[in-house]
């Protein structure tokens, strides 16, 4: 059984080529969907303002427990491609020249199959168990409670006596770096094709071999996504409001502009 699901993931992938593109090429992705944000702003900066009071949501809850939100935090940018979904199908109606509105938003996030569905299961599986992980971590191996940032920062960061920060962060880079590398156009992939051309494995497998074909630009558009959702976070999360439609749109690009379709 496995071995039949890997060789038709395979042949679905192989359907798919990838393009070459240069370095800095991340940057046009930036660019384009900073185009298509102000070419949707409703309905685009709506979403952004949904999941950024989310973000306000998990910080009152959890805003004397911070060994728990900053795992919480740092794993919303493993679930963060599947939330996106609703930008890349603003972006891809905007693509074929229609008007994104709500009715694009609702058709993405009812999909006439599971394949989304599967991937946010698995994606909210890798989320958990960093969200686990990471408190684990901070709340049993720190000489004080974690209750605030600052708490964070002396405790975690600045311990010089405890090699607990770079634990910390080489255990989320462990799990966010395959994760990362799962989804770069995975999700768009799924969201564009029907269901009999490509399937969850092969979205992945044709997201492996788009990370291992251009590991440099990939790696910068990696920085960028995180550098700019760092900054959203650090203006009271406001500024996530149009940081995280921004990315989204731009990752749309990112797929259309890395990997070729049978009809291109």
């Amino acid at each position: 059984m496995p071995n039949r699901f890997s060789e038709q993931a395979l042949r679905e992938s192989q359907a798919f080529g990838v393009r070459a593109i240069p370095l800095l090429r991340p940057l046009g992705w930036l660019a384009r969907g900073w185009r298509d944000l102000w070419h949707a702003p409703l309905v685009s900066l709506a979403q952004g303002a949904v999941m950024a009071a989310f973000g306000a949501l998990l910080w009152w809850l959890a805003h004397e427990r911070f060994w728990l939100l900053s795992g919480a935090f740092s794993g919303f940018l493993l679930v963060a491609p599947v939330l996106a979904t609703g930008f890349y199908a603003c972006s891809r109606e905007l693509d074929r020249g229609g008007k994104p509105g709500w009715h694009t938003v609702r058709e993405a996030w009812l999909p006439r199959d599971g394949r989304l569905v599967v991937f946010g299961v698995l994606l909210a599986f890798a989320g958990t168990g960093w969200v686990m992980c990471s408190a684990s971590l901070v709340a049993g191996f720190t000489p004080a409670p974690v209750r605030t940032p600052r708490d964070f920062l002396v405790h975690v960061v600045l311990n010089d006596a405890s090699p607990l920060f770079e634990l910390w962060l080489a255990l989320g880079a462990v799990l966010a770096a395959p994760v990362f590398a799962s989804t770069v156009v995975a999700i768009p992939a799924l969201l564009d094709q029907p269901q009999n051309r490509l399937g969850v494995y092969g979205a992945v497998l044709t997201s492996w071999r788009v990370v291992l074909e251009h590991p440099a630009p990939i790696a910068l558009w990696a920085a960028l996504l995180m550098l700019l959702t760092l900054v959203g976070m650090a203006t009271a999360l406001v500024g996530l409001v149009v940081i995280l439609p921004w990315l989204g749109h731009a990752s749309w690009h990112a797929y259309r502009d890395l990997v070729t379709r049978r009809h291109d």
